[in-house]
């Protein structure tokens, strides 16, 4: 009942919050004052705006954003110590992964296009687009949308293979990308979906800002953040991480514990603590 309440006010504030002193025209993020008490709730909105105006982003990603962002409010909007944990460790899992690749959604591409990038060139990794609501016109537009971002190859428009015993449109995937990846970031991602990934025995990565919702409690890796800081952290552990050893990487693995991570994100929005 707590955290329902807690919800409630959430949103409220972030219905008031529409209200104080950012236009509602604005046209770029760049016209956020930076000083602004809820700026990267702004930015966060404005690129999903954006996304949705690009055809990048369904307008359902509206919703889940909003929802992502009481709970971010809820965790103070921070990345709180199991969090960085967690993204210490994502980086260990990529980095030792033999086939590495980071799935892109509409709410992805218009969030993190340049840091997702980034983080595939730190840890050569592909880069692969799959959809819910899946159409030949937003698989190109988020394929192009990363290119804009400086990718060089996006997967995702083979679709040649299917994850099994999962229907729909977002069970395509490409046979020499997610099909065959044995560790995979899936941010932002549906429960069923991640349950049927890790049927095929995939390590998965997941960045939710729920940490009660059926995605991060599948995960090998949980990271409850938002993933404008999680993607540039994990990068940032990556590259810090790129010269060490196979066993140190192992050991960052074996020392992280996904149910505390778990555990303090449902204790920090509960509580405040």
């Amino acid at each position: 009942m707590q955290i329902g309440l807690l919800f409630i006010d959430a949103l409220e504030y972030s219905i008031v919050s529409e209200y104080d002193t950012v236009s509602a025209d604005v046209q770029h993020e760049e016209e956020i004052p930076e000083d602004h008490p809820r700026y990267q709730d702004l930015i966060t909105r404005h690129r999903i705006e954006n996304g949705v105006e690009k055809g990048i982003t369904h307008l359902q990603g509206m919703h889940a954003e909003g929802r992502g962002s009481a709970f971010d409010y809820l965790l103070g909007e921070e990345t709180i110590p199991s969090a960085d944990a967690a993204e210490r460790a994502a980086a260990a899992h990529l980095l030792l992964a033999e086939k590495p690749v980071l799935s892109i959604n509409g709410n992805v591409a218009a969030l993190v296009p340049g840091e997702m990038v980034e983080l595939a060139e730190a840890v050569d990794a592909d880069l692969e687009v799959n959809l819910f609501n899946r159409t030949p016109e937003r698989i190109e537009a988020i394929a192009d949308h990363l290119r804009e971002h400086g990718a060089e190859d996006v997967k995702g428009l083979t679709a040649d293979a299917r994850i099994p015993n999962l229907d729909h449109q977002r069970a395509k995937v490409d046979a020499d990308g997610i099909y065959a990846a044995d560790v995979v970031v899936v941010p932002l991602e549906d429960g069923d979906r991640a349950e049927a990934l890790q049927e095929m025995e995939k390590t998965e990565i997941v960045i939710d800002l729920n940490p009660l919702s059926r995605s991060p409690q599948v995960a090998e890796v949980p990271i409850v953040d938002n993933i404008i800081r999680a993607v540039p952290n994990m990068t940032a552990h990556a590259e810090e991480l790129a010269t060490a050893s196979e066993d140190e990487l192992v050991a960052i693995i074996e020392e992280f514990d996904r149910e505390h991570a778990l555990a303090a994100a449902e204790e920090r929005i509960r509580n405040g603590v």
